[in-house]
């Protein structure tokens, strides 16, 4: 029997239109709506689970930081060079054991990290 494989991940949000936009700008995903539904469907450029935006209830807390973003690339301090020309503004970069890695914030406040521990494989 295959293991299963992450498919999406739920984000709620009081933000959605600037959380398409973020994860549209900044990492490739590309907005699907379907009338009717609730949830927004962000899909990977390339490969990678689907991110659904779903409308966040009053009492919910958002940006939590239970869970973090991790995206792969290859070189982190160009990626971030990059979008901090885009207006993304990432924190320092951190050199861990054999990969850099750099963190910033959704505008719903959920924790993002750019990361080179998987960009090769």
């Amino acid at each position: 029997m295959t293991s299963p494989v992450l498919g999406s991940l739920i984000l709620y949000t009081s933000k959605i239109d600037e959380m398409a936009a973020f994860y549209r700008d900044h990492f490739g995903y590309v907005r699907h709506d379907v009338p009717g539904d609730r949830i927004v469907e962000m899909q990977p450029g390339d490969t990678g689970p689907a991110l659904l935006l779903h409308k966040a209830a009053k009492g919910q807390r958002q940006g939590q930081s239970t869970v973090k973003l991790v995206f792969a690339v290859a070189d982190v301090a160009a990626f971030c060079d990059d979008r901090s020309a885009r207006g993304l503004t990432f924190g320092p970069l951190h050199q861990a054991d054999g990969y850099v890695f750099a963190n910033t914030k959704d505008p719903s406040g959920n924790s993002v990290s750019v990361s080179g521990r998987f960009a090769n494989g």
